[in-house]
């Protein structure tokens, strides 16, 4: 009888094996590299940058002529619009971002229930955020707000005698927190999909144990929708530090009336291209940088005192 004998199965070669990681780390790198490029290329590169010129005395047309902490020094100590800048966008953001995200949350709880066309509202709804900070939404509101605006004839026709809002020192900054809360569709979207999360079973449960529609918000809804409240609550904090584009419309790019729609980032827009301190922008944009960093690094360590995340046993 033959014996037949299987021949050894020989085993990869460790270069082989080395080639083909090596072809697929190249292959990686090569599509990572659009990312890579805007990574380096327009952003960190013009960061170091600015950096460095926050540091010098640069108007655009010279060299830069370098300083040291002259422009941090004046920022703090020699610059009342820099504290007034400040304040607008403190007020703001502390103003601004609540009022947003409870009509994003009121709004949210009137549509996450399927009925007959609550689909076409949730896209009426979420059509101002698809206009984001627009020049035109802004002239618009201008012209509402205005002395002859829409808003004052709706006052006159009830026998309230109306104002210009966005001329009155201390109406102005309220105009863009109002525009600023009326575009709530984007956080009323990630609502709505933290609500379709919730299990029907817990409110059922709730009503059971006798509990009354504001109870089971309090008690089931706010707590189950907590992480996605922390989310939005991150992002439109961010945002709401951020605001230009209605400032500088409606104020006519001076900040105005009385510096009180003087947001942080319009005055330095106006330092680096209004009056060509670009140097002392720079030094702005970073105080922005690490300001914003220390906020939210701040919302992210109340996080833990109100933020529940159910595991399944909660479910």
């Amino acid at each position: 009888m033959a014996v037949v004998t299987e021949a050894p199965v020989r085993a990869p070669r460790r270069g082989g094996r080395q080639a083909d990681r090596a072809k697929e780390a190249v292959a990686g790198y090569v599509f990572l590299s659009p990312w890579l490029l805007g990574l380096f290329g327009v952003t960190l590169l013009p960061m170091l940058y600015s950096l460095y010129l926050s540091f010098t005395d640069y108007d655009l047309l010279q060299d830069p002529e370098w300083v040291g902490v002259e422009n941090y020094v004046r920022m703090f100590t020699d610059d009342p619009k820099f504290w007034s800048s400040v304040g607008a966008t403190l007020l703001f953001a502390v103003v601004s971002v609540p009022l947003k995200l409870a009509v994003a949350l009121g709004v949210a709880l009137l549509l996450y229930r399927n009925r007959r066309g609550v689909g076409m509202y949730r896209s009426l709804y979420y059509v101002p955020s698809l206009l984001g900070g627009s020049v035109a939404i802004a002239i618009v509101w201008q012209t509402l707000f205005s002395g002859q605006g829409a808003v004052n004839e709706v006052l006159g026709f009830f026998g309230i005698q109306g104002w210009s809002w966005i001329t009155n020192p201390s109406t102005a900054l309220g105009t863009l927190v109002l525009l600023a809360a009326w575009q709530f569709g984007a956080p009323m979207v990630i609502f709505l999909a933290g609500l379709k999360q919730i299990p029907a079973e817990m409110f059922e449960a709730a009503s059971l144990d006798g509990a009354g529609r504001v109870q089971q918000f309090v008690h089931v809804t706010l707590p189950l929708l907590s992480p996605v409240l922390f989310f939005n609550l991150v992002l439109e904090t961010i945002a709401g530090f951020q605001g230009f584009t209605a400032a500088f419309v409606i104020s006519g790019g001076t900040g105005g009336p009385a510096d009180s729609t003087l947001l942080y980032t319009l005055y330095l827009y106006m330092r680096g291209f209004g009056d060509f301190q670009m140097g002392y922008a720079s030094a702005m944009a970073w105080v922005f940088l690490v300001a914003l960093g220390v906020v939210t690094a701040l919302v992210f360590r109340s996080g833990s005192l109100w933020v529940h995340y159910a595991d399944e046993g909660d479910r």
